[in-house]
Parts: structure tokens; C-alpha cells; sequence
């Protein structure tokens, strides 16, 4: 236990050391409203999202990593809570013991309003005690118990810690905003992004940020890294400023899931896959069909498998939507996307007319 503990000091120490720790002099104003960290434990994907009534809220709020965590930090914020989150998982701390770490380490935690999970779904919530209210938060399959935190000397506020996710909210227009995100995350079906969705809708439709909305977010990683971080997400969307954030989120979640089904068709066509690169195609495109994109490199893809006569259509619509996809088309040649084939081009420009 005094091995552990002084493994833990040491390992703020080294962060206060190299100035990171809590830079910030004073807490800001309260930006940020409800939020949800969660993991997965069928596919070992963490994320988290958010919406405020504050500009850019995905600039400060979300923090993830794959093979680490996610973090959510809001009220009076302090981003650090973020990357040091990240760091003291990353260095093998339960995501409970990380916040509880950095908590008694910042005199001003009774203004923060923090969450962590971890890649064992051990999750960690805090509330402040000057949280502006109405203000709390959930801990999955919690016992409903909370540990008191002391900061400063003085009353902090309280942790509570579950399994899976947890769910947490500040300046809300009534106190049932947090129990309606718990409600919809584990009554909804589907991915991971799916669920999180649709707790940030049960907290709008319970009320949501008493000033309003204006901004949102979502950053999805995988269970484990590739050691290229800027690779590491299956989602990292924001809506900086809008009068309906979380339908700009939605509509951003389905066009980046149909862009995961091109990329997936893109690889088949590597692989000489042809069968499954047309499914893919074929999904990007009935999940956003007026996408002219999506359905310009299916042609694309169908003309080099030597489909031509299945290509034209698509070309013709595409052309349709916009004339600037005819003045490209010759130029796939030179680039060797398309055989350099005059007849085939000419066939497939004709397309315009």
C-alpha cells in the first residue's frame, strides 16, 4: 500500500515538475453542461461527447485515447484535467485513482465537474460542491454511494465510481437531466457512438443547458492504439456553433459512418476484393444517397473492375449534381485511377450530356 501510494506521488510530482499540473491561475466561467465518458466492453471502444450553451466545447471538454481512456472536463473547467488524465492511465492508474489524484491535488476542485473511464471500464464521476446548480451525475451500476473530496481543506464535492460509463451535468434548466442520460444509454441498441447520441437527446429533451445550445461533440477511439495516434479514432466530430448542435452531431455521425464504409471499399479495391468493395460502396451511399462523393468513386470503382455499362448511371447522376465532376474525370487518367482509355473517357464524359 505505501508502495502504491508513493508510486502515485511521485508520479504528480513529475507532473507538477514539468508545469502542467494545473497552470491555470483562476477557474474560468462555467462553459460546459451535460456530458457522457462510456466504454464498450464488447469491442474495448471508449468515447466521449458533450453539448453546451459556449462556443467550441469540443476545443476543451472531450479527451480520448486509444488503449488509455476518455475524459470529460467541464463547469469551471480546467483542460489539464484532460492530458494529465490521460497521462496518470496511461502510466497504469485506474481511472477512479487518476481523478481521485488529480482532484485532492487542485485547490479549486469544487468548481470542477469531471469524468473518467479507463480500458477495464472502471469509471469516475465528480461534482463540486459550488457547481452551479442544478448540477450531479451517475456512475453506471453505481451503488448510488459517493466519496466525499476535500480540496483546499475545505468541502469539495463528491465521487462516485461504476462500471461502463458515466453520465454528468452542470447549470441545467431541473435535476432530471443526468438520470435521463443514464435511462437512454443503457436502454438504447447499437454501437457505442449510437448510445452516447442518444443520451446527449435525453438530456436536451429533459430540459437540457438552462442558456440554451450551441455547441457539440463526439471522439470515439478504439480499444487498442496503432502507434499512430492522429489514426486512433473512430470518431472525432464537432459542431462549433449552431442553433441545433446535436442534430449537426447526428448528421456528422452518419456521413463519417458512411466515409468508414468508403475507406473500407477503398481497401477492398487494394485487396482485389471487388465483391465487398461494392458492398461498401453500396452502404456509404444509402446512408447519405445525394452525397455526390460517395457515389462519383463507386462509378469510379465499377468502371476499373470492367463494369461499364453499371458505372454510366451513377456517372450521370453525379454529372448532374455537378458539372466540376466531367472536368475531373480525364484527369483520373493521367493520375492512374482510370485506364487511359480515350473511348471509355469520352463514353463515361458523354455521361454530362
Amino acid at each position: 500500500m505505501i508502495r502504491r501510494a508513493l508510486s502515485f506521488a511521485c508520479c504528480l510530482t513529475f507532473l507538477f515538475l514539468t508545469g502542467f499540473l494545473f497552470a491555470q491561475d483562476k477557474p474560468l466561467r462555467p462553459v460546459h453542461t451535460f456530458s457522457i465518458v462510456a466504454f464498450d466492453p464488447a469491442t474495448g471502444e471508449m468515447g466521449v461527447a458533450v453539448q453546451s450553451h459556449w462556443f467550441a466545447v469540443g476545443g476543451e471538454v472531450p479527451w480520448a485515447e486509444a488503449g488509455v481512456g476518455a475524459v470529460a472536463t467541464q463547469s469551471f473547467i480546467d483542460p489539464s484535467y484532460g492530458p494529465l488524465g490521460l497521462n496518470l492511465m496511461r502510466a497504469g492508474k485506474s481511472a477512479p485513482d487518476a481523478l481521485h489524484g488529480l482532484l485532492i491535488a487542485d485547490n479549486a476542485c469544487n468548481v470542477r465537474q469531471v469524468a473518467m473511464v479507463d480500458t477495464q471500464g472502471r469509471v469516475a464521476t465528480f461534482t463540486g460542491a459550488k457547481d452551479v446548480q442544478p448540477a450531479g451525475g451517475i456512475a453506471g451500476s453505481s451503488s448510488g454511494s459517493a466519496t466525499p473530496i476535500q480540496c483546499g481543506g475545505q468541502p469539495g464535492g463528491s465521487m462516485m465510481m461504476g462500471k461502463n460509463y458515466a453520465v454528468q451535468a452542470n447549470l441545467m434548466s431541473n435535476d432530471k437531466i443526468w438520470p435521463a442520460m443514464s435511462k437512454a444509454y443503457e436502454s438504447t441498441k447499437g454501437d457505442l457512438a449510437e448510445r452516447i447520441l442518444a443520451a446527449l437527446d435525453a438530456a436536451q429533451a429533459a430540459g437540457g443547458d438552462v442558456r440554451g445550445r450551441q455547441s457539440a461533440a463526439i471522439l470515439i477511439v478504439p480499444a487498442k492504439s496503432t502507434g499512430k495516434p492522429w489514426q486512433d479514432y473512430l470518431f472525432n466530430l464537432r459542431v462549433d456553433d449552431s442553433v441545433e448542435p446535436l442534430k449537426e452531431l447526428r448528421r456528422l455521425v452518419t456521413l463519417q459512418r458512411a466515409y468508414i464504409h468508403m475507406n473500407a471499399g477503398d481497401k477492398a479495391v487494394e485487396l482485389h476484393d471487388n465483391a465487398r468493395a461494392l458492398r461498401e460502396y453500396g452502404a456509404a451511399e444509402l446512408l447519405v444517397p445525394e452525397n455526390a462523393e460517395m457515389i462519383y468513386w463507386h462509378a469510379v470503382a465499377l468502371a476499373n473492375m470492367g463494369r461499364v455499362d453499371d458505372s454510366l448511371p451513377l456517372f450521370r447522376k453525379v454529372f448532374a449534381m455537378d458539372h466540376n465532376w466531367v472536368d475531373l474525370t480525364p484527369r483520373l487518367s493521367q493520375a492512374g485511377l482510370l485506364p487511359e482509355d480515350k473511348q471509355l473517357i469520352q463514353r463515361i464524359v458523354a455521361q454530362a450530356k
